[in-house]
């Protein structure tokens, strides 16, 4: 559990119809907290129709509670829910750029990639692009290994993740949503 200033790491989850300026909306959220972002992600989900965003935070727990209460009040959010690191399992993608020559002499170069789990992505005379997928600190260890070699571009994706709970919640709430519907439908074609 990684902490900052007695501040822990939570990864929130907005589920969302894909809108144009819910982005902007939730980072206002954020904004008004005084939360900043570490990371961001947005994909479609599992569900047909359906958006996640998935967005890192130092935050208290009392603070994050908050801010994903604020951001169900969005209109365009279905539902939104928070996280620590031992509820998840997640990764993170990272790209080096390296002077291919610089690679070339080094003896140990295999021995580096397969410590690190990394694959070489592309090689041409110039430069080498490396690929590292693992948690943040894993791709600091090769950002930090690497340095030596004179990284000329690096990139890190925001996080992925999903629940280790064998159901995903948010599919629940939509069939429960759908099943109170039916019943309040049922009821009025009964009055």
């Amino acid at each position: 559990m990684e902490e900052i200033n007695n501040k822990e790491l939570f990864t929130v989850t907005v589920f969302s119809e894909n809108r144009v300026g819910l982005l902007n909306q939730i980072s206002i959220i954020f904004t008004r907290r005084k939360l900043n972002i570490e990371s961001l992600s947005v994909s479609p989900s599992s569900i047909a129709g359906v958006h996640k965003f998935t967005i890192t935070a130092y935050a208290d727990e009392t603070t994050i509670a908050k801010l994903v209460q604020q951001i169900e009040k969005r209109i365009d959010v279905l539902k939104s829910f928070y996280y620590r690191d031992d509820e998840i399992v997640y990764q993170e993608v990272a790209l080096y750029k390296v002077p291919t020559a610089e690679l070339l002499d080094e003896k140990n170069l295999e021995a580096i990639i397969r410590h690190h789990n990394a694959r070489i992505l592309e090689i041409t005379r110039e430069y080498t692009v490396i690929e590292k997928t693992g948690h943040d600190d894993e791709t600091t260890a090769l950002f930090e290994e690497l340095k030596r070699y004179d990284i000329r571009q690096f990139v890190r994706s925001g996080r992925v993740a999903v629940t280790k709970s064998p159901e995903e919640y948010v599919t629940m709430y939509i069939e429960e949503r759908a099943r109170r519907k039916e019943e309040v439908e049922r009821c009025l074609s009964e009055e």
